[in-house]
């Protein structure tokens, strides 16, 4: 295969790996979400919620601080991706022509390398937005978890639940976005180091998005059954 070629067939074969990695976690977080991170810290919340709402004037505090952690790291991604879009911007804005060095194997036109930085500048967009969506949910549900609610509410109760966990998935997703620039990045140096870089990210990721028997076993035994509203708690009959 020619050198200039080599980018059409290999990249795409890259980000077809990560792809088709993310199809199936998202299939197994909606059939089977205890066997992942994410739908265990999404049932982890929902419990978490419950407790707090109990009694809010007494655990507002602690719900409002643990919040204000979340919009911090949100916060911190989300300044980190429009740096380093504004300085890709820069950096591209100032070269007037692609230099070739001797580490690159592959294509080196023109316009593969204006499409290697304008996908890095997409991932880092794509990161900034998601955050700035994040903090938006993450600070909505900061008011509404510490309105009094009564515990038979539970539609007041599931509508904080749904902030939370859409503030959660933005965060998720802006932080996937980091994942796949890494990739983006080393296609800069050629479509190899990019292709082995999404095998590695891919097999990284399946590790830190799986959870293991035990992990599951902890997570059964440490939560406990979410409160019992008025209409399904049991009546006790007295003989």
């Amino acid at each position: 295969m020619r050198e200039e070629h080599l980018d059409y067939v290999v990249v795409p074969l890259g980000l077809a790996i990560m792809g088709a990695y993310h199809v199936w976690l998202f299939v197994t977080i909606l059939r089977c979400p205890s066997r992942t991170v994410i739908g265990i810290n999404a049932q982890s919340r929902r419990q978490w919620v419950f407790s707090l709402m109990a009694d809010p004037l007494k655990n507002g505090v602690l719900a409002v601080q643990t919040i204000r952690n979340s919009i911090m790291a949100a916060t911190l991604l989300a300044t980190t991706a429009i740096a380093l879009s504004s300085l890709i911007s820069v950096f591209v804005s100032s070269t007037s022509k692609s230099s070739s060095t001797p580490l690159l194997y592959g294509n080196k036109t023109s316009l593969v390398s204006s499409i290697k930085y304008f996908s890095i500048l997409l991932c880092f967009l794509v990161a900034f937005l998601c955050n700035v969506q994040s903090i938006r949910y993450y600070a909505h549900a900061s008011f509404l978890v510490t309105l009094p609610t009564s515990m038979d509410r539970r539609d007041s109760i599931e509508y904080v639940i749904r902030n939370l966990d859409r503030g959660s998935k933005f965060w998720s997703l802006g932080l996937r976005a980091f994942y796949l620039s890494f990739p983006l990045f080393l296609w800069i140096f050629g479509p190899i180091p990019m292709f082995v870089c999404c095998c590695i990210t891919t097999f990284i990721l399946y590790f830190l998005d799986t959870t293991t028997s035990f992990t599951r076993q902890l997570h059964s035994l440490s939560i406990k059954d979410e409160p019992q509203t008025e209409e399904n708690r049991p009546v006790s009959i007295s003989v």
